[in-house]
């Protein structure tokens, strides 16, 4: 049978103490347009971001600096990539002027890189979409 003393918390025996921080990671990349696009593993999985964005603004209701770049209006002129289709396409399925509100927030979705380590060992080998 065990003993309150054999059961310890994934945090280490004392589980009230605060948690340590975590390590300030740099980001892979730097200014927008420098870095080569990073390869997808599978099909549908949306594009990685392959420069810095720690210095972009907060993403508000008024302003996301993405767009500035990737949107419909800027892409050709920054020779940025262009927001895919479906960010056009709204909850009725119909294609929609500008880009819909569930798809503003980008780095839901889209994912900075960071110099880190795996934060879970992985056996994931993708297999990349055609082209």
């Amino acid at each position: 049978m065990l003993q309150p003393t054999d059961v310890k918390s994934l945090r280490g025996a004392d589980a009230a103490a605060p948690d340590q921080a975590p390590a300030v990671r740099q980001q892979l990349g730097k200014k927008p347009g420098s870095q080569e696009k990073i390869a997808r593993t599978f099909q549908g999985q949306p594009p990685l971001i392959p420069h810095a964005t720690d210095n972009f603004d907060e993403v508000s209701l008024t302003d996301n600096q993405c767009l500035e770049c990737h949107g419909e209006d800027a892409y050709k002129k920054k020779g940025a990539p262009r927001l895919s289709d479906s960010h056009f396409v709204g909850a009725d399925g119909k294609r929609q002027q500008v880009s819909d509100a569930r798809r503003y927030a980008c780095t839901l979705c889209h994912a900075p890189q960071f110099d880190a380590p795996p934060l879970v060992d992985s056996t994931f080998i993708g297999t990349p979409p055609q082209k």
